[in-house]
């Protein structure tokens, strides 16, 4: 009984790997260096904390920089909002610092069903017309 490769494969001509031309030439080594072998960028490069595994797609360079919402999507997730303390309810009006949900600018798309008072860096002249509309304020911070 074999107990390990080595002695399994004594005395036979190609050691399990089939015909004696399998092996032969660069053709069956499958690249160079890291080429398809994608398992193995974590072996050093999780040690670095980096993962660097070469470009890929494309950057948009007209895409703005701003995190952006709009007024409609906010709109709709009040409830969540007020439940993670991240907006308060005074009366019937909904009391929101955009800043602290990490939102830049306020765009005007979508329905406002709600009284709203938001405090952020910038409005777009369509959410501040809806908010203002339902009877709330789009204040600049």
């Amino acid at each position: 009984m074999p107990v390990n490769k080595r002695s399994k494969y004594r005395g036979s001509r190609t050691c399990g790997g089939g015909t004696h031309k399998n092996r032969r030439g660069a053709g069956n080594r499958g690249g160079k260096g890291r080429a398809g072998h994608r398992d193995h960028r974590f072996t050093h490069y999780l040690l670095l904390d980096q993962i660097n595994n070469g470009k890929h797609g494309f950057v948009n360079q007209t895409e703005s920089k701003n995190k952006v919402i709009d007024v409609g999507d906010l709109d709709q997730i009040l409830d969540k909002l007020v439940a993670s303390g991240l907006a308060r309810v005074d009366g019937d009006i909904f009391v929101i610092d955009a800043e602290q949900i990490g939102i830049d600018k306020i765009l005007g798309g979508g329905k406002v069903t709600h009284k709203l008072n938001i405090t952020a860096e910038a409005f777009s002249e369509t959410a501040k017309a809806k908010i203002e509309e339902m009877g709330g304020q789009a204040l600049t911070a």
